[in-house]
């Protein structure tokens, strides 16, 4: 075996490993931002309609082990280990997996000569694939029934309409959240100040898209990364102090007992639980700016177990503190911690923002190349990462539409609602796709 090659092989592999771990910090500051954010809202949001009515340590458990099947399930499940897998040339969202329709199966309206980028995709390498029972029958059905495929794009278009819905209600949701904070410790605080101050926020945030998500990523990723181990650290010191018999909430039987004693008002509370899931879409929607293997070393490693932390100490603060539930967060951070802790949310309410953003730039892109969407600008900020784009138009739309929600509803409730709704719907519409996506020629 020749020793030189054997020692090129080792630099290539200790400069991929490098390079993943780049990416894999950077996404930090771009991809989990809303999905760690979601801490500042979602007990108060799942508590604040009839669930009030039933303020008690079952159903305090059973939403604390709803959210967390719902992080395993979705997040970590459906994304991290299958959808994330249905790339187009390194691109996610709903678009791409629509292009790989168009290629691969011609189950889309159009053909993939519309498409500017007509690269072989990632998907189509060329080595045989199995057919399975379950595609034979999908690509059956849309070869009998061409109306079906007008259906299945309007339902590419609806999924991609709520991203960008989500883009606009994310920035607005994210930093009132984190901004409201401060009424805590000064009640007689009037709202015009703290929806000012969070419209000061978001112009802020907006006006740095233009350096790009490379250098939004290491500006951003510092302030997710003492974000995450500032909620994990709170999170076992209450679980702890407070009520250690929380974790026996992991276990799905306390669903079963949510339902059961909270009835119609616990299925009508789950809009606030889908909330814990703000932003997993984009670890998908944002694929382009960085690499499978980067965002998912990311998440299992340091997002999941943080988040589920958090979560578990705030419910067991909740179990002793019930007349804190509409104000639960900040409520449960020990006193000698909040101003640092307040201050880091706020950053990271930024932070949580940028998920979005950057995933709305990459499907407006997808559509672009479609010939779905209007001729825009799209600069490419990276010499190195394709997928790494900013699209000035849409920035500054998005920023408008932003802080009109932010003026019009001033509540984070009534946009947590519209929240809700997006999210759900968000949450099923890529399954669909990537069945379709295995579908052979």
């Amino acid at each position: 075996m020749d020793p030189e090659a054997g020692s090129v092989t080792r630099e290539s592999r200790l400069k991929f490993y490098k390079a993943t771990l780049c990416l894999a910090y950077q996404s930090f500051g771009v991809v989990y931002g809303d999905l760690s954010s979601s801490p500042l809202y979602v007990y108060k949001s799942t508590f604040s309609g009839s669930l009030r009515l039933h303020e008690e340590d079952d159903e305090i458990l059973g939403v604390l082990s709803l959210v967390f099947w719902t992080l395993t399930l979705i997040p970590l499940c459906k994304y991290i280990i299958f959808v994330l897998g249905a790339d187009d040339n390194g691109e996610g969202g709903t678009f791409a997996l629509y292009s790989l329709l168009c290629r691969r199966a011609k189950l889309g309206l159009l053909s993939a000569s519309d498409a500017s980028d007509d690269d072989i995709s990632a998907y189509n390498s060329g080595l045989p694939r199995k057919e399975t029972v379950a595609s034979s029958i999908l690509k059956e059905f849309f070869d009998k029934y061409h109306s079906s495929r007008i259906v299945l794009l309007l339902l590419v278009l609806l999924g991609t309409s709520m991203v960008i819905g989500d883009g606009i209600l994310t920035p607005s949701m994210s930093v009132l959240s984190a901004v409201n904070g401060i009424r805590i410790k000064a009640p007689s605080l009037h709202e015009n100040y703290t929806v000012f101050i969070a419209g000061v926020i978001l112009v802020g945030l907006f006006a740095l898209q233009h350096f790009g998500t490379r250098s939004v990523g290491f500006l951003f990723a510092p302030i997710l990364l003492a974000w995450l181990f500032c909620i994990s650290v709170i999170g076992v010191y209450n679980t702890i102090y407070w009520n250690p018999h929380v974790v026996s909430a992991l276990s799905p039987y306390y669903v079963y007992n949510f339902y059961k004693k909270a009835g119609k008002d616990g299925w009508s509370s789950l809009g606030g639980i889908v909330l814990c899931i703000t932003g997993a879409e984009a670890m998908f929607a944002d694929l382009g700016h960085f690499s499978q293997l980067s965002i998912r070393i990311a998440f299992t490693v340091i997002v999941y177990p943080c988040l589920v932390l958090a979560y578990m100490g705030e419910a067991a603060y909740l179990s002793k503190h019930k007349e804190d539930l509409q104000k639960s967060f900040y409520k449960a951070i020990p006193e000698v911690v909040f101003w640092p802790v307040f201050i880091i949310a706020t950053l990271a309410a930024m932070v949580g923002s940028q998920a979005i953003i950057s995933g709305t730039f990459s499907v407006i892109s997808q559509c672009r190349a479609l010939k779905c969407f209007p001729r825009v600008k799209v600069v490419h900020t990276s010499n190195h990462i394709h997928g790494q784009i900013y699209i000035p138009e849409v920035n500054w739309i998005l920023m408008v539409l932003c802080l009109a929600v932010l003026v019009g509803y001033r509540d984070t409730d009534m946009i947590g609602n519209a929240y809700g709704t997006i999210l759900g719907a968000l949450s099923l519409i890529p399954l669909f796709s990537l069945q379709l996506t295995h579908i052979q020629f």
